[in-house]
């Protein structure tokens, strides 16, 4: 009879499985740090993490200040600088709300540029580069944090019916110097909330000639349009030059352009320096599409019409995140109905008895926050310069025939040799020549 035999677990039972956990650990370590190429990626390709850390997750509540903590200071704060008179602590008016946060500045109409979208008729743009300024406004002016808060109401009673199908308003966060191509990178707004909207700033560099084909000259076709906004400085695009010059093949095929492109009538003719205002297609005719269709399939009709659209030498985006909120709070909602009834536009007929449900139906707010300081930035560098090639014929040369440094210093060092015997020969033959004679 075979008798099993069993032992009882025990500390020195388990002390080799700590003992390889430790050697494990060691070589483990090794192999992360080591300089022998491929282990490290081998290493960490292996690497688990159990337990992890559990992840920082921070919550607020929107509303920054508690009411009843505030209220009395704030009071002896307003009543002190002459803007209240008053001691009711269980009413807040909008005026007041104004000056909570003393460094915050109002942004007015001087603020925004205009510019005309072939979507969306007439657009405002917030900090965009003039031509008669030196720079654009910083996140941290006045001491703020960088916000930009903006509310609108976009009158829907008054849209033409059935050229839209939406509701709201959109928007683009860009450059300071680039043209809102608001069409392709715009961000729908919905009405009945607060959209805030947080940043991160990314930068592309690509090198000049002779490495690539970049160019930031603007072309005449496009500087025709640029014309059009004589205070704002922007800088060349590439998706609004091929754009334009999308044009003007479709001027020289159909003898007009795309009706919706009314904002870029204004044409350079080919190899002249005419600019002409060109007519728009009738909105029926689909020449203009074919013709577009045509241009971007075909690769010698786009050298001869978009030869200056090269790529451009820098791009600076913005990444966007986006949340909402519901909105407008209810002690907004008298303050909207004043604004509304004082805009001067025509309100709704049902406006006295349906104001409540009219404002919810138009009013959408937008709060524009930068996320990180940090900037992503993407920079092109040569692979190779004239230390590298150097370098690489070096090493190319030694790893192929095994020349190195100390292989030339032997072959200069046979060069002189070779030309101290041939000096001493010389010196012989004369020396015997002059004993013969």
């Amino acid at each position: 009879m075979r008798v099993a035999t069993v032992c009882p677990i025990n500390k020195t039972t388990i002390e080799p499985d700590r003992k390889r956990h430790e050697w494990r650990s060691i070589i483990q370590e090794f192999a992360l740090n080591t300089s022998t190429h491929g282990i490290p990626g081998i290493a960490r390709s292996q690497i688990s993490e159990w337990p992890q850390n559990f992840p920082a997750f921070t919550i607020c509540n929107v509303a920054r200040i508690r009411y009843d903590q505030f209220i009395i200071p704030f009071l002896n704060y307003t009543n002190e600088l002459n803007i209240t008179n008053t001691n009711d602590t269980t009413s807040f008016s909008l005026l007041q709300a104004k000056y909570v946060n003393e460094f915050f500045r109002l942004c007015s109409a001087s603020d925004f540029t205009s510019f005309s979208s072939s979507s969306y008729g007439l657009c405002y743009t917030f900090n965009a580069k003039l031509k008669n300024m030196t720079d654009v406004r910083k996140s941290n002016e006045y001491g703020g944090s960088g916000k930009l808060e903006l509310s609108f109401y976009v009158h829907s009673h008054q849209y033409v019916p059935y050229t839209t199908e939406d509701i709201g308003m959109i928007g683009m966060v860009h450059d300071n110097t680039q043209f809102p191509m608001i069409e392709f990178a715009g961000r729908a707004l919905v009405t009945g909330f607060k959209h805030r909207m947080t940043y991160a700033k990314k930068t592309i560099f690509y090198l000049r000639a002779p490495y690539t084909t970049c160019n930031d000259e603007i072309p005449p076709t496009m500087q025709a349009m640029f014309d059009s906004y004589p205070d704002v400085e922007y800088v060349y695009s590439e998706d609004l030059c091929y754009d334009l010059c999308t044009e003007v093949y479709t001027y020289y095929t159909c003898g007009c352009i795309d009706p919706k492109q009314w904002n870029a009538r204004s044409i350079l003719l080919p190899q002249t320096d005419t600019i002409i205002v060109a007519p728009l297609c009738n909105i029926s005719d689909t020449c203009h599409t074919q013709a577009a269709i045509v241009l971007m399939n075909s690769s010698t009709l786009l050298e001869k019409y978009c030869s200056y659209c090269s790529q451009q030498c820098s791009i600076t985006d913005f990444i966007v995140k986006s949340s909402m909120w519901k909105a407008p709070a209810d002690w907004l909602m008298n303050d909207i109905k004043t604004f509304v009834k004082n805009s001067g536009i025509l309100l709704p007929k049902d406006w006295s008895t349906n104001w409540h449900s009219h404002i919810h139906s138009n009013y959408l707010s937008i709060e524009l926050v930068h996320e990180s300081i940090l900037v992503e930035n993407y920079t092109q560098i040569p692979a190779m310069g004239p230390v590298t090639v150097l370098s690489d014929v070096g090493g190319q040369t030694g790893l192929w025939i095994g020349i190195s440094f100390l292989s030339l210093l032997e072959v200069a060092e046979m060069f002189y040799r070779l030309i101290q015997y041939q000096y001493y020969a010389i010196q012989e033959a004369i020396r015997t020549c002059i004993k013969r004679n």
